[in-house]
Parts: structure tokens; C-alpha cells; sequence
């Protein structure tokens, strides 16, 4: 028996297979790119499940698929009308149009001690893009009968169950108060709570794939669907198989790099550095912090004319250390823990990755104080591809201990655990420690770039 995961990510789309031990036995992957004709920019949901569509009946080919989950980023949700079709177009967050008429949002959208919801760029908190799309397509909005949050629209298209579940509600939407496990004031401002369907748990299955997409991919009848995860949430599901109860922090990298402290405090928590809380698989809040890091390491790259594909060793770390050079935020207006800043590159660089990969290590460290995180600190395998990234960050922490995960990437290895919470297991060898760098002269370049920065 095998599990299918599905994971869309902000830049990309993929798929995997995973035995009953988490170990990846097959994947395919495709770019994921938006729409940008009218009305607004859009998410090509036909295109990307169509490809889910090919994948299924790939996989179902060469594995006997029993359970389905999926991941996906947030600050996306479906609108879905009484014909079981899309209501409206399904908005890109990062849409130009969401910066409209603000003010009017901001005007009806709960504080930030209620939602613990930082207010974001663009499209970023999901309720703005609900108040504006029922602001300017008013008959349109009327329509829907039931919003999905992104997971739940794909686990409705194999399933035909419509549900809901926390991890998506509860990152940064507006919509969600996690310390109360309940709706906000906004919801009831949008008149849109009978359009979310009934809450579940992400560790249950919905149910099985509907007599249609059986026989469309040769999927078993029996084939369970499971409800899907906001991709950092199931990051972070990957770490607490087996050990829910431990202070710990996961760091989930992709477009966005996302730490996510288990036991670090929500008083903690400051709205003006895109620190935020998510809600867990457990259904309790997180202390996160975040910035736009995969997309600001390939800025950094770009500028500096290097390919970023080429490796890396430590001793062009410490070149890049000893040149004094360094890159200091921001790339992303409003993201991250100086939103307000822009950013600043070395012009005469001669490696880019190495002062990309400092700059990273450096500003999850910051982000780290800032959580007063607790606890040992937990990579998933993405940590793999640039695992200086990592030893220069446990050199940074020295009184904590550092780990990457083996196994499929944490927000792949996080969705399969799902299908299996009630049976924990952890391996010897699921996760490797990482021993710290030896650079000369980086805590004196850690110091010269807080300076620099005021913090």
C-alpha cells in the first residue's frame, strides 16, 4: 500500500508517492504559474487538475494508492456556486487589484490581539481578498454556496465531501481567532459563516474518491481522501509525528521561509514583523515567523550573476565573510521582519550564493530571537540542498541542537503522517544532526550586520 500526496506550491506543483515507511518511491513535478487575463489575476485551477488528473493515473499504474492527501501554500480559497462550479475565478493573492481601497478593509477587519493575524501586502490575509471580491463582484459573490480553503477544494474534486480545517483558516486569513478556536468578528462582517462547510480534523479522512475519478485513474474504490494541510502546518505535522508534546521548532523553507516554534510564547508575537500565529494539526496555535526567503535567495542569485545551481563550499562562506560583504533586507515590500526596508546587494559580489546562504542563515536566526524560540530545531529534507545553509545556522545557535529530515521534503513527509496519526513512528536515521560550521569571523559578521540594521 502506498499514499499519494499532492503538494502546490506557490512557484511549484508536485506529486509523490510514499510507501507505508514515509520513503519516496515516485514523483513528478510542473511549474505553477497564474493567469494574468481578466477579470484579475487568477489561479489556472483546470490546468493544474488536469495534471493532477495525469499523475493519479501514472501513479495508480505502478503503486496500489489506499489514501490521498494534500498540501498547499495559503491565502487561497474557492468559491464554489449551487452547480458545483467556480463561482469566480480563483484570485492569486499576489493580485495588484487587492491593494485597492484599503482603508475600507482595514475598517471592518478584527485586531490583531483577536486573530493573531499580522495585516499583509496584497492578498496575503484571505479575508481582504473575500471583502473585495464581494465588493466588486457583488452578484458573482452571491452565488457561491460554499467556500473551500485551497486543500479542501481538491479534496472536494476527488472526494465530493466539502469541509473545512483549521491549518488553512488559521494562517493569517483575518477569518480564524486560534485562542478560541472559533470564527471571527469578520466572518459575521462578510455575512459569509453558513458558506463554510462543517470542521474536521486533518487527520481523518473525508472519505473515499467518488466512482468517476475510480474509474478516470484506476484508482482503488477504496481509496481514502483526506481533508489536506496548509503546507507549512503539514511542515510542521512532519516534526510532531510521535513526539506532539516536545518543544521544538520547524523551520519550513520554500517561496517562504517559515519558522514555527511549538511552545515559544504568543505574547511574543509582533503584527509589524510578519510574526503571526498558525493553528497545528493538534488544533493549537503557533508562534511563527516569516519571511519571503526562497524568493529573496534566487533575487540575490539573479543580481548577482550566479548560477545558482552550481555548488557551494564552505570556503567560499568564509570568502565571503572575510570580503566583509554582506546583503541586508529587504527584497519583498511589507514581508518579513523589516518589511519597511529595502534591500541592499553588493554590486562587485563574487560569489552570490554564499552571501545569499549568510543573509538566509542570518535572518532565520533573527527570526529566531525574535520567537525566543525553545527547543531543538528541525529542517526538512529541502535542508539537504543547501546544507551549509543549516551549518552556518547551528554555528549561530550553538547552546541549541540542529536536524534534517531524511525522509521526503517535511511538507510531503507531514501530509503522509496524516494518513497514518495513530500510528507514530520514528525511525533511527529519519533525521540527521547537523554539525556546526567552524567559519572564522562569523559572530563578528553577525554582529556588523545587526549594527547595521538597527536590531
Amino acid at each position: 500500500m502506498a499514499s499519494f500526496i499532492f503538494d502546490i506550491g506557490k512557484t511549484n506543483i508536485k506529486a509523490y508517492v510514499l510507501d507505508e515507511s514515509g520513503n519516496e518511491l515516485w514523483s513528478r513535478a510542473n511549474e505553477n504559474t497564474s493567469n494574468d487575463n481578466p477579470p484579475y489575476l487568477h489561479i489556472d485551477v483546470e490546468n493544474i487538475w488536469q495534471w493532477l488528473l495525469q499523475s493519479l493515473t501514472l501513479a495508480a499504474k505502478e503503486f496500489t494508492i489506499d489514501a490521498i492527501n494534500i498540501s498547499t501554500h495559503g491565502a487561497c480559497a474557492v468559491l464554489i456556486d449551487s452547480q458545483r462550479e467556480l463561482a469566480l475565478p480563483v484570485i492569486d493573492y499576489e493580485a495588484e487589484a487587492l491593494n485597492e481601497n484599503v482603508d475600507e478593509y482595514l475598517a471592518i477587519r478584527p485586531g490583531f490581539k483577536h486573530t493573531l493575524s499580522p495585516n499583509l501586502p496584497s492578498g496575503l490575509n484571505l479575508g481582504r481578498q473575500l471583502w473585495w471580491l464581494k465588493a466588486n463582484y457583488p452578484q458573482q459573490f452571491k452565488q457561491a454556496s460554499t467556500i473551500l480553503m485551497y486543500p479542501q477544494y481538491w479534496a472536494w474534486k476527488l472526494s465530493s465531501i466539502a469541509a473545512t480545517e483549521r491549518t488553512s483558516l488559521g494562517c493569517h486569513t483575518d477569518l480564524w481567532q486560534p485562542q478560541q478556536d472559533s470564527y471571527s468578528s469578520l466572518v459575521d462582517a462578510l455575512e459569509i459563516k453558513a458558506l463554510f462547510p462543517k470542521l474536521v480534523d486533518n487527520y481523518q479522512p473525508l472519505g473515499t474518491v467518488t466512482e468517476e475519478i475510480s474509474q478516470l485513474t484506476g484508482l482503488p474504490a477504496n481509496c481514502l481522501v483526506f481533508p489536506g494541510v496548509h503546507d507549512s502546518n503539514a511542515s510542521l505535522a512532519s516534526h510532531l509525528f510521535g513526539r506532539a508534546d516536545r518543544a521544538l521548532t520547524a523551520v519550513s523553507s520554500g517561496t517562504w521561509i517559515i519558522t514555527l516554534s511549538t511552545q515559544a510564547k504568543l505574547d511574543n508575537l509582533n503584527e509589524q514583523q510578519d510574526m503571526l500565529a498558525n493553528v497545528a494539526v493538534t488544533a493549537k496555535p503557533v508562534a511563527c515567523a516569516r519571511f519571503m526567503g526562497g524568493r529573496e535567495f534566487d533575487h540575490i542569485c539573479k543580481v548577482t550573476q550566479t548560477d545558482i545551481s552550481k555548488p557551494l563550499d564552505v570556503n567560499d562562506l568564509q570568502t565571503a565573510i572575510n570580503s566583509q560583504q554582506m546583503v541586508l533586507p529587504g527584497f519583498v515590500p511589507g514581508c518579513g521582519p523589516l518589511p519597511n526596508r529595502t534591500g541592499e546587494i553588493p554590486q562587485s559580489a563574487e560569489c552570490g550564493k554564499a552571501l545569499a546562504t549568510l543573509y538566509t542563515a542570518l535572518m532565520i536566526d533573527y527570526e529566531l530571537d525574535l520567537l525566543a524560540a525553545q527547543g531543538d530545531i528541525y529542517f526538512g529534507s529541502t535542508g539537504h540542498k543547501n546544507r551549509l545553509l543549516c551549518e552556518v545556522l547551528a554555528q549561530l545557535r550553538p547552546k541549541e541542537s540542529m536536524f534534517i529530515a531524511n525522509k521526503a521534503s517535511g511538507t510531503v513527509h507531514g501530509c503522509w503522517a496524516l494518513t497514518r496519526w495513530d500510528k507514530p513512528v520514528i525511525a533511527e536515521g529519519d533525521y540527521d544532526a547537523v554539525v556546526p560550521a567552524k567559519l572564522t569571523g562569523l559572530d563578528t559578521y553577525k554582529a556588523r550586520w545587526r549594527e547595521t540594521l538597527n536590531i
